[in-house]
């Protein structure tokens, strides 16, 4: 007896991760490393805080600058610290 599961998502309908940040780092082979921040509200005292990431990229020749605003996406892990590639 086998046993279906449906899911209402499919392949093509799932989005990929994106994010848009700055690029602080280029010195690596093909990979820039992008600053990327988040405006969050703290849990206990209300304020509002600018909380940053570090995200490693891959970047195919380093087109991309220090400075530049960069639009990253979500793919498979290129290496133990790359999951991400530089689009725009």
């Amino acid at each position: 007896m086998t046993t279906t599961v449906k899911t209402n998502q499919t392949e093509s309908s799932v989005r990929p991760q994106t994010f848009t940040g700055r690029v602080i780092s280029s010195k690596m082979k093909d990979t820039t490393v992008v600053s990327v921040e988040r405006y969050v509200k703290h849990a206990k005292y209300g304020k509002f805080m600018t909380r940053r990431t570090k995200i490693a990229a891959h970047d195919p020749g380093n087109t991309k600058k220090e400075g530049e605003t960069v639009t990253i996406v979500a793919c498979r892990p290129i290496s133990k610290s790359k999951s991400f590639k530089v689009v725009a």
